[in-house]
């Protein structure tokens, strides 16, 4: 058991989590769990951040690939986590929750701008901020940018909703069923473990900063406040 209490918390959603079953886009169903998962934690006076992934729309990676120019593939990307925003953002108004988009691109007329003064009020107030466009970069993940915002607003923790896995695993569970699940590690252990988590600068960040990391998988209900609660689920990767 964690005994620690979260009071404001930065969650990073894949794009892959938005896609359910789904080969590509977005299913609605899934779309509509996530509002309520994030509403049950906004209503417990928790404050919520959010950074959304856009790989279930476009991933910069697989276009290099083809041979497209890496920093445009990149931007394109970006565009694909401000369509996931707004559609969260459309989800959690419908069921009456108070929330914001920011983009680290400038898209004004769908977004406000990323100002980091105005995101921590936008949290003080009670509303959930969707932090959009990753951070405006080519070659920096949407991992990168949860990193680095759930540091500029003083987030207690960085947690990594993933699509169906309840953790940190010795190996792809999905491909290996003799990986073991760890309950826990440190962020120089995951490091040199080279354990795929998530990318080696966002780990870093974490580490050089003492961010602990929550890894779970959302899709099992009452997971997220259950962690803010200080329950220990999935995998808490700590300096300690």
């Amino acid at each position: 058991m964690d005994k620690r209490k979260y009071s404001k918390v930065l969650l990073k959603l894949s794009g892959e989590s938005f896609k359910g079953d789904k080969d590509y886009g977005l299913d609605i169903d899934v779309l509509k769990y996530i509002s309520n998962e994030l509403s049950t934690l906004n209503n417990s006076n928790v404050q919520l951040g959010v950074v959304v992934g856009g790989g279930n729309i476009w991933r910069g990676v697989d276009y290099e690939l083809t041979g497209m120019d890496r920093a445009t593939a990149d931007s394109a990307g970006m565009l694909a986590t401000i369509m996931n925003a707004l559609s969260l953002q459309d989800a959690l108004e419908k069921i009456d929750i108070k929330v914001r988009t920011q983009s680290s691109i400038n898209i004004t007329s769908v977004a406000e701008p990323y100002i980091r003064r105005r995101a921590i009020r936008h949290m003080e107030k009670g509303r959930i901020v969707i932090f959009a466009g990753g951070t405006g970069n080519p070659y920096m993940s949407t991992d990168t940018a949860a990193a680095l915002r759930a540091l500029e607003i003083g987030a207690d923790i960085l947690i990594m909703a993933k699509n169906k896995v309840d953790g940190v695993y010795s190996s792809d569970p999905r491909t290996n069923k003799d990986a073991k699940k760890i309950e826990t590690i440190t962020h120089h252990d995951a490091l040199s473990r080279r354990l795929n988590v998530f990318d080696s600068t966002a780990l870093s960040l974490c580490m050089d900063n003492k961010l602990p990391i929550s890894v779970f998988d959302i899709f099992e209900s009452r997971n997220l406040i259950r962690i803010c609660q200080g329950e220990r689920i999935g995998t808490l990767i700590d300096t300690k």
